[in-house]
C-alpha cells in the first residue's frame, strides 16, 4: 500500500466526460485504487475543484464533494511546513505556480510514491527533489 496525491485536474478531468482527460483520469484512478494506494487532494487542490461545481450550484459542489468521499480520498490540510515548502519550491522554480507548488510540496512532505497531475508543465521529478514518480495524464 501506497500514497498517491492528486492534483486538481484529475479529480476535475473524472468529473466531466468531456474533458480531454476524462479517460486517463478514470485510469490513473484505478491504477492506485488496483496498487491499494491511499489517495490524498491537498486542501488548495480541493478548492480548485471545487471553483467549477460552485459556478453551476450546490448541487454539482455536492456531486464532487460526494466523489471524493466515496472513492475515498482524503483532503490533505495546508500546514505551516507545506506552505513553507510551497514558496521554497516557487522561488526556486519561476514557472512554477503557487497552486502547483502546494500540491507538490505536499506530495514531498507526505513522501508519497506517486503524484498525478494534468499539468505537462512541472519540472522533472530530479529538479523537484521528489521521491514520488510523477504521472502526467
Amino acid at each position: 500500500m501506497g500514497l498517491t496525491v492528486l492534483d486538481a485536474g484529475v479529480i476535475i478531468g473524472f468529473l466531466d466526460a468531456n474533458d480531454a482527460h476524462h479517460r486517463t483520469a478514470h485510469t490513473a484512478l484505478r491504477d492506485a485504487r488496483d496498487r491499494n494506494d491511499r489517495l490524498v487532494l491537498p486542501a488548495s487542490a480541493f478548492a480548485e475543484l471545487l471553483v467549477g461545481p460552485s459556478r453551476k450550484g450546490a448541487a454539482e459542489v455536492t456531486v464532487a464533494r460526494s466523489l471524493v468521499d466515496r472513492v475515498p480520498i482524503d483532503i490533505e490540510p495546508l500546514g505551516v511546513d507545506v506552505a513553507a515548502a510551497a514558496a521554497a519550491l516557487r522561488a526556486r522554480h519561476r514557472s512554477l505556480k503557487l497552486p502547483d507548488a502546494l500540491v507538490i510540496a505536499t506530495a514531498s512532505h507526505l513522501k508519497a510514491d506517486h503524484l498525478v497531475t494534468t499539468d505537462r508543465h512541472w519540472p522533472s521529478k530530479t529538479k523537484l527533489e521528489l521521491k514520488a514518480t510523477i504521472t502526467e495524464i
